[in-house]
């Protein structure tokens, strides 16, 4: 270029009355990011592109848009220029939201971070407007100027690795913290605030489709936690508790599966004592605990027994881990799992043996109080028995019953604790299980046989009276007295004992009976109502028998009951020939006086089953007496002899005495003798023919004494 045309140029711009009139002329000399250039003895470092400048949102508005206080002769432009000012433009609520921003705090003169910090200079360009890798981009180099290690933090985390890999929805800096309304997360009105964080995240994992979509939790399980203990805490103030950035970590979250996750199974231990600092010592000396640390990855952690975003107070019923669910919900699945013991050596029935015991059978019926597996292992210091420091080595076991049984002494511990009666781990309660199943299968057998004998015989019997085949014997319109009010009262109270006692018994065998669950879910107080009426029950049953004691050997008329119940000889060859009878073997029924066979051997089951159920029934209700004094194996014979004793006294009530009572053929019905107290001549002709005779001759002989005594008035 000539210097002559310099110099013109010279002189034009230093005309005070010529302006920069277009960006042209402003590009004339802040075009190149490197240029510099010497004006009237100061260096001014040109850093403007001008193809960055065109293309970002201000591109139309041109450099005096926002430039201004200054004329083109003015050379350096330092002193002249006015600052740019951003609300020129934008008067807007992001601008007032911004002044109170932690950005726009003002300190030593100068806010924390101006517009131009977040927006650059002149590539200015709407987030909106840019792809998940330019957004990923402006977290990186613009959050990140000023919070540099956090910046690195989330770059690694999922939420950056995601908005990387260009997946929709992925969240940046802004969508947690928000643009210019940016707030410290101590201030209460900030939205990541404690208070608020769990909302911030499920406008992404429970509001967003698109998100919740492709993220594992359900909707459910993330909105589970506004009703979990920590969720309800933080409703209702309490900030300390624990919310999505105290287990996930506010920038670098990472997936449970990423073994550097504070969820992964490894790290939740540690998560969860940052808060609960105490339980997580206990658990790292406690079994599960050491097997996690080696590489034992079936071992539970704290959420697998609390559960995850649900977590609730072990006070609360729907709990995991309330007294009624722990052992059934936590314990169960682990120590019941057939693959999990055998992988890992472990006894497979602890969860059924505990069921079957009256711990688990009183849990299952509804049971607040009674021991669970917590109970006696312990909670978060569960450790083998083999430890000197376990609630259940047998040192310990003394005190660890005593907690719950005072007075306990080292016979409680005498015997298995986790037993199955009808399985050959306990030799003698195996022997007695098996022993009684035998027994009920011959008699009750054998008792269901005889009476199928003789319904089919009377049925054949009475289809030939209403056919006309054979004729009715005609007696006379009398009653006899087969049972007196004493008698009656005595039979009625024994009736609603033993009936009570059955339900209520095999209502806490058997809690989950289509019968008994109904009952049991009415209240919570119906598991202690229940026992209550079977110890009622008993007391009633137990003193009916002694009165009945007092009958026999006191009273005339029981003296004779007792001698007429006797067993004889006879009685064995009469049960023989009513079998041969009914098989159409002979054509004589055997004839029976006052008590046949059939009254006989149910009195005398009966006496030797209220006997066995009375002392048996006393040793389960006096536990801690009796285990003191039998050890936990005596009192569990007691208790298994008291189920199958049971068992056999109920199956012989409903087969044989129901039977002859209500579905034999020929006082169906019902007999009513319970309740007059008195039987018609035709039954006592079908049912008791000698005694009918002995009466009948009684009754003779004392009519001529009758006529003497009258005449002799």
């Amino acid at each position: 270029m000539k210097w002559y045309v310099v110099a013109v140029a010279v002189w034009l711009m230093g005309t005070p009355l010529l302006r920069a009139q277009s960006d042209e002329e402003c590009l004339g000399c802040h075009e190149d990011a490197s240029l510099s250039m010497e004006r009237r003895g100061r260096t001014i470092s040109l850093s403007v592109n001008g193809k960055a400048f065109s293309s970002s949102a201000h591109g139309s508005l041109g450099c005096t848009g926002c430039h201004t206080g200054f004329s083109a002769s003015d050379l350096p432009h330092a002193k002249r220029i006015k600052p740019v000012d951003c609300m020129q433009c934008h008067q807007s609520d992001n601008l007032n939201t911004y002044a109170q921003s932690a950005h726009g705090v003002v300190k030593s003169g100068k806010a924390a971070a101006n517009c131009a910090d977040c927006h650059t200079t002149h590539a200015i360009r709407t987030l909106a407007d840019l792809e998940p890798k330019e957004r990923k981009t402006f977290a990186e180099r613009v959050c990140a100027k000023c919070h540099g290690t956090i910046g690195v933090r989330y770059v690694q985390s999922d939420h950056g690795i995601a908005l990387f890999n260009g997946v929709q929805g992925a969240p940046t800096c802004i969508d947690c913290h928000g643009e210019h309304g940016v707030q410290s997360s101590t201030q209460s009105g900030s939205v990541t605030h404690r208070a608020q964080q769990a909302k911030m995240c499920e406008k992404c994992h429970l509001d967003n489709p698109d998100v919740r979509a492709r993220v594992g939790p359900s909707a459910g399980f993330i909105a589970s936690y506004e009703q979990s203990v920590h969720g309800q805490a933080i409703a209702h103030g309490n900030d300390a508790a624990a919310t999505c950035t105290d287990c996930h970590t506010s920038h670098d979250m990472k997936k449970g599966s990423n073994p550097k996750s504070s969820v992964s199974k490894l790290n939740i231990a540690a998560t969860c004592g940052t808060c609960h600092s105490d339980i997580k010592e206990q658990y790292d000396e406690s079994i599960h605990g050491k097997a996690l640390v080696n590489g034992v990855g079936a071992s539970p952690t704290c959420t697998d027994c609390h559960g995850e975003h649900n977590i609730l107070s072990p006070k609360n019923a729907k709990s995991p881990v309330a007294a009624a669910n722990v052992s059934s919900q936590v314990c169960s699945p682990c120590h019941a799992s057939v693959r999990l013991t055998q992988k890992y050596g472990l006894a497979s029935d602890r969860f059924r043996s505990f069921e079957d015991s009256f711990h688990g059978l009183a849990t299952r019926a509804g049971s607040q109080e009674v021991a669970n597996c917590a109970s006696c292992h312990g909670i978060h210091d569960i450790k083998p028995s083999s430890d000197s420091t376990s609630r259940i080595s047998p040192a310990n076991l003394v005190q660890t019953c005593g907690d719950c049984h005072p007075g306990a002494n080292v016979n409680f511990t005498r015997g298995s604790v986790h037993v199955i009666a009808a399985e050959s781990n306990d030799k003698i309660l195996y022997f007695i299980s098996n022993g009684y199943i035998g027994l009920i299968a011959v008699v009750i057998g054998g008792m269901f046989f005889h009476n199928l004998l003789d319904f089919i015989r009377k049925s054949r019997r009475h289809l030939q009276y209403r056919r006309g085949d054979l004729p009715r014997k005609h007696a006379a319109h009398r009653l006899y007295v087969r049972m007196t009010l004493a008698e009656r009262i005595q039979h009625g109270t024994l009736l609603v004992s033993f009936i009570t006692l059955v339900l209520t018994g095999f209502a806490l065998r058997y809690p989950d009976a289509w019968w008994v669950a109904p009952i049991r879910n009415l209240s919570p107080w119906m598991f202690e109502l229940r026992g209550i009426l079977h110890r009622i029950a008993a007391v009633v049953l137990v003193g009916a028998s002694v009165y009945h004691l007092y009958y026999l050997f006191v009273v005339p008329r029981g003296k004779q009951l007792l001698r007429d119940l006797l067993p004889r000889r006879q009685d064995l060859a009469d049960a023989v020939g009513v079998v041969q009878y009914n098989l159409g073997l002979t054509r004589e029924k055997p004839l029976f006086g006052r008590f046949s066979y059939v009254e006989k051997s149910e009195y005398w089951a009966l006496v030797w089953g209220t006997a066995v159920m009375g002392v048996t029934g006393v040793i389960l209700w006096f536990d801690n007496t009796f285990l003191g004094l039998l050890t936990k194996s005596g009192w569990d014979i007691a208790r298994t002899v008291h189920y199958y004793e049971a068992w056999l006294a109920t199956l012989a009530i409903v087969v044989w005495h129901f039977y002859f009572v209500i579905f034999n053929p020929d006082t169906y019905p019902i007999n009513l003798a319970f309740w007059k107290g008195t039987l018609t001549e035709e039954e006592m002709e079908e049912e008791h023919p000698l005694e009918l005779q002995k009466l009948q001759e009684e009754q003779r002989q004392a009519e001529p004494e009758t006529e003497t005594a009258e005449a002799s008035r």
